[in-house]
């Protein structure tokens, strides 16, 4: 009985091992079957180009973060496929991995591999991708208004060099908006610093900031406060046809600001026509004003403290209006704004004399023409220039001998040094006369001069002589001391 159970047992067990086993063998089979053996000499992924094969791993790479392994192989496609249809896509993919890393360094090496790429390869479509990523890099590392705007200024010019190369490319219109944000940034700069020297009191200071913003930038959010604070400053200078311009240019391109009204008042004070206000500055300031603006929560308010870079000046940026595409080219200094004497001058380089008076240029208009002024005739002043520069000013100079009670010469007193040309006389050239020579031609006493010239120089003369002679007695009465002292020392 035992000997049955075992093997009714173990029979259908060892039948149901052999079947497993022998449908696992057959689908083994099956399957040897089906795979075949592939000649890789002739597959499709060994036809392909081994250059496509090492850019398509390197931007894989790149584009799930593995900046370094992808540069790496972009770089072994340039080193060992020279003649590669790649070689351009590799050398701006290089360029692109530097700027997704970011970094100072990164950018710094992004900026470099964007421009070669336009040096050598100038007429692709992807130069100007490669010109505006140079301005979106220095955009990227642009700091607040008051601190180091050097970033900010260089976005500038690669934002106007990309518009003016590229006006009718498809991002031309996000480089405008970015332009005015940078554009912005600077005008708030000058800005704040014009305001500090506005408040102090420095006039000179504050009109040469102001300036630049009014001419500039016309589309700076703060512009109609520009316009009225340089309006002030040159009103208080007593330039009041120069301060009815400014104000004539709130009311004319700034209208619907809050300042129009007072501009307006201040052009009737002047006896000045009030000019009509611009269509065109009405629809610019009225879409403006319409213009959707992001809004920041009470959450990261408190977090405007510690950015680092500028938000602000984002938000309150103009959204419309061609920006300004003329680089920098104003070289008026501090010292050539509201000079002495009420007058604006050009300041000579290195100490030169100039003379030239500053037109009045109306903000935003054309530059005048540029004319030449005939030089000055001798002894006469020039054009626009005070009396006090002339040579034969009203008050005697010191070279010019005071004048005789009775008709007779005057003598210079005994033992006075004679005295050399002023820089006043001496700046009318080799042509121009001494002005007391001007003044005995035009006396009329010739003889009564020549009299007087030689009695002064023979005076001079002894007086000279005279000099001389103290100053012998007094080193040898300095050395006799030194002998006494040698021989004697107490």
């Amino acid at each position: 009985m035992y000997l049955r159970r075992t093997l009714t047992w173990t029979l259908p067990s060892t039948l149901l091992a052999g079947l497993l086993l022998f449908t696992s063998a057959s689908d083994a089979q099956i399957l040897h079957k089906k795979r075949k053996k592939v000649n890789k000499s002739t597959s499709a992924d060994n036809t392909a180009e081994p250059d496509k094969i090492l850019y398509n791993r390197a931007v894989d790479d790149i584009k799930h973060g593995r900046q370094e392994v992808g540069r790496l192989g972009l770089q072994t496609l340039i080193n060992t496929y020279p003649d590669s249809e790649f070689l351009a896509k590799a050398k701006l993919g290089i360029a692109d991995s530097y700027y997704k890393e970011s970094g100072t360094a990164n950018m710094a090496q992004a900026i470099q591999g964007y421009k070669d790429f336009i040096v050598f390869f100038p007429f692709l479509p992807e130069a100007a991708y490669a010109q505006l990523q140079v301005a979106n890099a220095h955009y990227q590392q642009m700091a607040k208004p008051d601190r180091d705007r050097s970033e900010a200024k260089a976005a500038e010019d690669e934002y106007q060099t990309f518009l003016s190369k590229y006006p009718k490319d498809p991002l031309a219109d996000k480089a405008q908006q970015r332009l005015r944000d940078v554009q912005e940034i600077i005008a708030e700069g000058d800005y704040r610093i014009g305001y500090f020297y506005y408040v102090k009191g420095d006039r000179r200071a504050a009109a040469a900031r102001l300036t630049t913003i009014a001419k500039r930038y016309p589309l700076y959010s703060k512009s109609d406060r520009v316009l009225w604070m340089l309006g002030d400053i040159y009103e208080k200078s007593e330039h009041k046809e120069v301060a009815s311009i400014y104000y004539g240019e709130i009311v004319k391109n700034y209208p619907l600001s809050g300042l129009a009204p007072n501009a307006k008042n201040k052009l009737v004070a002047f006896k000045v026509p009030v000019p009509q206000p611009d269509p065109k500055a009405v629809a610019w300031m009225t879409a403006e004003q319409n213009a959707p603006r992001p809004h920041e929560s009470l959450v990261k308010k408190p977090l405007a403290m510690v950015r680092t870079g500028p938000h602000s000046e984002m938000v309150a940026s103009a959204k419309s209006g061609a920006p300004n595409l003329e680089p920098e080219a104003d070289n008026t200094s501090a010292t050539d704004i509201l000079s002495g004497g009420n007058r604006s001058q050009l300041g000579g380089a290195s100490g030169a004399r100039n003379t030239a008076v500053v037109e009045t240029v109306t903000p935003g208009g054309a530059a005048p023409a540029a004319t030449e002024s005939a030089p000055a005739a001798e002894g006469t002043p020039a054009a626009g220039a005070p009396e006090a520069a002339t040579p034969n000013a009203a008050a005697p100079t010191p070279a010019q001998p005071p004048e005789a009670g009775n008709g007779g010469s005057a003598v210079a007193p005994v033992g006075s040094p004679t005295i050399e040309p002023t820089a006043n006389a001496a700046a009318g050239g080799p042509g121009s006369e001494q002005p007391a020579k001007a003044d005995s031609a035009a006396s009329g006493d010739a003889p009564a001069a020549d009299a007087s010239k030689t009695d002064s120089a023979s005076q001079s003369a002894d007086s000279q002589s005279m000099d001389d002679k103290k100053d012998g007695k007094k080193e040898s009465s300095s050395k006799k001391k030194k002998g006494l002292k040698k021989v004697l020392p107490w």
